[in-house]
């Protein structure tokens, strides 16, 4: 993954001159790229990324698309893809960080926003807060290949994840994750 740390600020698909839909069994998958590499993978109209009808830039098959097309086509049929498709992908210092971790959590398992903040303490140490790790996991850009639903709550609660979570349950399901283990977080009323 090629990364660099930058305030600048990005387009609502990362840094994006084109886009490629990608029709999956759990609803259309937006890709973005800058020509070279992946920039950006979400579901169409998921939180902080606007429906594909919204978007400016240009939807064309590139050579940066093949190898995610190929990602998702192994994913989608239930198997682990074994490799990366080349990403850029520009942030803060400390959401790179944790993005690599994200990188790292094998296919079918899981981690807590906790157990990120103390592998990222261990390597800077600092420490960090599980709340602020679920921040940088949240502004991932390129759901999926950086699997970011593979993040749970310390209680087992499936928590934050921007294409929803009857989605997140149903990539561990599909993963082969055991779901005994997890479960939705109680709605609390409003004061």
């Amino acid at each position: 993954m090629e990364c660099a740390a930058s305030s600048e600020p990005k387009t609502s698909v990362g840094e994006a001159e084109f886009i490629l839909r990608y029709d999956s069994p759990l609803g259309v998958v937006v890709l973005a790229s800058d020509g070279a590499a992946l920039t950006g993978l979400r579901f169409d109209g998921q939180k902080r990324f606007p429906k594909i009808s919204a978007l400016i830039h240009e939807e064309k098959l590139i050579p940066a698309f093949d190898a995610a097309r190929r990602w998702l086509d192994v994913y989608f049929g239930g198997r682990d893809p074994g490799f990366t498709p080349p990403l850029r992908m520009k942030a803060t210092p400390f959401r790179l960080a944790v993005w690599e971790i994200l990188l790292t959590i094998p296919y079918g398992s899981t981690t807590t926003y906790g157990e990120i903040a103390r592998i990222l303490a261990r390597k800077t140490g600092r420490r960090m807060s599980a709340q602020a790790v679920g921040g940088a996991v949240g502004h991932n850009p390129v759901s999926l290949i950086v699997p970011c639903h593979r993040v749970i709550g310390a209680d087992g609660g499936l928590t934050g994840y921007a294409g929803g979570l009857d989605r997140k349950m149903r990539l561990l399901a599909m993963e082969g994750a055991d779901m005994r283990a997890f479960h939705f977080p109680e709605k609390k009323p409003a004061p």
